[in-house]
């Protein structure tokens, strides 16, 4: 497998395909990124997600943005929206986390983070790769970059989320909920339990200790957290809470050992958030809210196009207006910015709280479920059942020699007139009770397929109908 370079960073496995050449090219191409953006005074935050290369990895990366004449603040083991946080405060040139996202972990990568605290879009990633091409500039011996560890940035993560006006501490330390947490052995490992301690809650640890030894494959879906579920109910746990390797997915685990779905941890956002929006909102004075009701405007929430349709219908019910966009990080971020949204996110359990940072972050997403839980007074599955109630299938579908650009084009013309349809991220039909997605894969010869229907059965035959519908096409 060849390094992956995508609008997400790159990320490859070490000593295969992320060298320390490699680290050495994408960080000093980034150096002098920062130094055309920032001439006199550039200067980059950089964290890493734990894994057991990262020590390596984030020397190599250090070292090499000083040689390039640029300042670096070094946070340590600390998740990516962390650095998200610390580059914007901090007004930074811009950050890079040292991480591989959900991938095993053999894999290690680099993901970049703009002046903003949001992630380099695609034209800055396609300036990056640019100048990754070049042969790189390096600065004397007396202009080389400053280091300086700083660890005070969870601290101060934990605060920007429990210092909102909408988290109510007290209310949640009377509930003293029981938690089962994994953190994969990884960066959340040394924010997630100190977070909720501060909450009061009664936290039974499983992989903490930040080894960066994952004790199973860390992408937090339900076949990877068997035993966390079954932990839950041994414990008689509130809850279980699971986050990635870098913490900005967080996906939960009800109290009867079920799966929320990753897909309701933001559907359960957008609920909380439009809610105290509507309430704050009544009788406010504020001159652009005044114009914006005047105008008839609504206020919004951006989610991809992959993420339920729960959504819409929370957010029907709250007169708010839902914005849909091509799936990655990114992607949401901009358009939220550039509209203004209270909250979004991705359906992977990446949760968008403008009013903290533009960037998916477990640890928000963590103060606004508890509140959210501690005021529904009932339990987390409940809780759930009180939401829109739908199913989501995947799969993936072998293309082999076939060109996927042509095979959607089919698709469009045997199903574009019994849906509405979507082709800014592979092809998103809507049907009147479902919805299917096709996306090809940038790295491998298949199309993924994701449908969401009232229940899981229609789901997985909507799945498989468009898996054969492919295949037969030969």
């Amino acid at each position: 497998m060849s390094l992956m370079i995508s609008i997400s960073g790159i990320r490859g496995i070490v000593g295969e395909t992320l060298t320390p050449e490699v680290a050495v090219k994408y960080a000093a191409a980034f150096g002098e990124y920062c130094k055309r953006k920032n001439p006199v005074n550039p200067g980059v935050v950089v964290g890493r997600d734990g894994r057991v290369t990262g020590s390596t990895v984030a020397d190599i990366i250090c070292s090499t943005l000083r040689a390039t004449g640029v300042d670096v603040r070094y946070l340590g083991i600390c998740p990516t929206p962390t650095v998200q946080l610390a580059v914007e405060h901090e007004h930074a040139t811009g950050g890079i986390s040292v991480t591989a996202s959900h991938n095993p972990m053999q894999w290690n990568g680099m993901k970049f983070i703009a002046a903003s605290g949001m992630f380099l879009d695609a034209e800055e990633n396609r300036n990056l790769w640019a100048i990754a091409e070049m042969v790189p500039r390096y600065a004397s011996w007396d202009s080389l970059g400053t280091f300086t560890r700083d660890d005070s940035w969870l601290q101060k993560h934990i605060d920007a989320v429990l210092s909102l006006p909408t988290i109510d501490t007290a209310l949640i330390r009377g509930r003293g909920f029981r938690v089962v947490l994994d953190c994969v052995n990884a960066a959340g490992g040394l924010i997630v339990p100190r977070m909720l301690q501060i909450l009061g809650c009664d936290v039974i640890e499983m992989n903490c200790e930040c080894s960066g030894v994952f004790a199973h494959t860390p992408e937090p879906i339900p076949e990877n957290l068997k035993d966390l579920a079954a932990r839950v109910n041994t414990e008689h746990a509130d809850l279980g809470i699971a986050v990635d390797p870098d913490v900005d997915r967080l996906v939960l685990i009800t109290e009867k050992g079920e799966p929320y779905s990753e897909e309701y941890t933001v559907a359960s956002a957008v609920k909380f958030v439009l809610e105290k929006t509507t309430a704050q909102e009544r009788g406010k004075t504020d001159r652009r809210k005044r114009e914006q009701r005047d105008r008839g405007l609504a206020e919004r929430v951006v989610v991809n196009l992959s993420t339920t349709r729960a959504v819409e219908d929370i957010a029907r019910e709250y007169g708010a207006e839902v914005i849909r966009t091509p799936v990655g990080e990114i992607n949401v971020a901009r358009v939220m910015k550039s509209v203004g949204a209270v909250i979004g996110g991705e359906g992977s359990g990446g949760v968008i709280f403008p009013a903290v940072h533009l960037g998916r972050d477990a640890i928000v997403g963590i103060g606004l479920i508890l509140q959210m839980l501690a005021e529904h007074g009932g339990t987390i599955s409940s809780l759930k059942d009180s939401l829109p109630q739908y199913a989501i299938a995947k799969g993936r579908i072998e293309l082999g020699n076939r060109a996927p650009d042509a095979i959607l084009r089919t698709i469009v013309e045997r199903h574009g007139t019994e849906g509405r349809i979507n082709s800014e991220d592979g092809l998103r039909i809507d049907f009147p009770d479902y919805w299917v997605h096709l996306r090809k894969s940038n790295t491998e010869p298949i199309v993924r397929v994701i449908a969401e229907a009232k229940t899981m059965q229609k789901a997985r035959e909507i799945v498989e109908s468009f898996r054969k519908e492919i295949t037969d096409l030969g």
